[in-house]
């Protein structure tokens, strides 16, 4: 993949990459997110993340939200354990229009304390919906446990009585320690050459600052293995097995994204899809996450059920990872799965809005970018061997943790 990048004076990194389509993205990475929180500050990244749109000093929270929409684009944002991302999708011609926008609500967003609290119920109502939700509410629900006593663990969304108390000096107390200049990252993809966006990038984001990070993040330590069942008042019963995992810098972390692929990725020929939902018609949903942070990694399988087949799924479901445990792939089924994650990472690349976030996260991380070859040679150097001794430590029985709602 080709690609250009720069640096800003205040530190801010910038990378772009050239296509050839009249559609163009624009991306902003912030390195802070949920786990950043202080105790008394639940859910204030993903407050942000929310309010950031709500008015600054020339714009009010209509103009920003048709900026980009008055001429057919779109802008987004998520929130996420480590990052705060806002997003844009626009004609090429508008990228100044884009670049202006993004630079204002980062650097200029005014906080009004009216839209503050409008905002608030329109959270609470997102609570209330997760709540509503199970096959969402246990991923976190794992996560807090899983994290117990540490910042991953915290919810994302916070909750009623964290948020009720933001206002403007909180969110400004969170930006000014969180919201550093060599934590951010900014990513473009588009029919426009470099030297151009550059120039907009530079006029627009070398207004921020420089405020270098000077804290780093305390590690996750001491995991405690576990088994929790809660009574919930759900037809079906909701399960995740996990184990921690390999960071985001691990050796290891390649072949963990192929073993989880095999395992239970998102294809339908998945072993677990094959086992429980085609072969035995036990599960409509069953699927396999392998969540990266910077210091430490989330191996975790999910499953619905009819609760009277909630035990015999859990026991298939250990019956197929112990066979990865214990059997190697032969030459065939391994090429076969390699043959099978190459062709799911060309599918994605051929999207440039999902493509968008993932290349300013990995020059986020790595400050580079390994093109489709250079992929495709890594997971082809993976042997049935490293494949084994990976699924021993992530799928060993006494470091897997299991919670349902039951």
């Amino acid at each position: 993949m080709e690609y250009f990048s720069t640096k800003l004076d205040n530190g801010i990194r910038y990378i772009h990459v050239p296509t050839e389509r009249h559609v163009a993205h624009l991306a902003v990475i912030v390195n802070a997110g949920t786990r950043d929180e202080n105790e008394d500050e639940h859910g204030i990244a993903h407050f942000i993340e929310h309010v950031i749109f709500k008015g600054t000093k020339k714009r009010k929270a209509y103009h920003i939200l048709s900026r980009l929409e008055d001429v057919g684009g779109e802008i987004d944002a998520y929130t996420s354990k480590e990052d705060t991302v806002v997003y844009t999708s626009f004609l090429k011609q508008y990228f100044d229009r884009a670049a202006d926008l993004l630079s204002d609500i980062l650097i200029n967003s005014t906080f009004p304390e009216k839209e503050l609290e409008k905002e608030k119920e329109v959270i609470y109502d997102e609570i209330n919906s997760y709540f509503d939700t199970p096959s969402e509410q246990i991923y976190d629900d794992f996560e807090n446990k899983i994290f117990a006593n540490h910042p991953l663990g915290y919810n994302i969304l916070g909750d009623k009585r964290s948020l009720k108390d933001f206002g403007k000096k909180n969110i400004q107390a969170f930006m000014d320690r969180t919201y550093n200049t060599d934590k951010i990252v900014i990513c473009s993809i588009g029919n426009l050459p470099f030297s151009k966006t550059e120039n907009m990038i530079q006029k627009y984001f070398g207004l921020m600052k420089e405020n270098k990070r000077e804290w780093s993040r305390s590690p996750f330590q001491n995991y405690q293995a576990f088994n929790l069942i809660e009574e919930a008042d759900n037809h079906q019963a909701h399960c995740i097995v996990g184990n921690t995992a390999y960071d985001s810098f691990h050796e290891k972390r390649k072949a963990l994204l192929l073993l989880n692929n095999i395992i239970g990725g998102p294809g339908l020929n998945s072993r677990l899809n094959l086992v429980l939902r085609e072969k035995h018609g036990l599960v409509y949903n069953i699927e396999s996450n392998y969540n990266q942070y910077s210091d430490i990694g989330l191996w975790s399988v999910y499953f619905g059920t009819d609760k009277n087949n909630f035990k015999r799924v859990l026991k298939l479901l250990h019956s197929e990872m112990q066979k990865m445990v214990n059997q190697k792939l032969g030459p065939k089924q391994l090429n076969k799965a390699k043959q099978q994650i190459i062709g799911q990472m060309a599918m994605a690349s051929e999207n440039n809005q999902d493509m968008l976030v993932g290349i300013a996260k990995s020059y986020m991380l790595y400050n580079k970018l390994d093109n489709f070859e250079e992929i495709k040679s890594v997971v082809n150097a993976i042997s049935a061997e490293q494949l084994q001794e990976v699924a021993q430590e992530i799928f060993d029985p006494k470091q897997l943790s299991t919670f349902a709602f039951l």
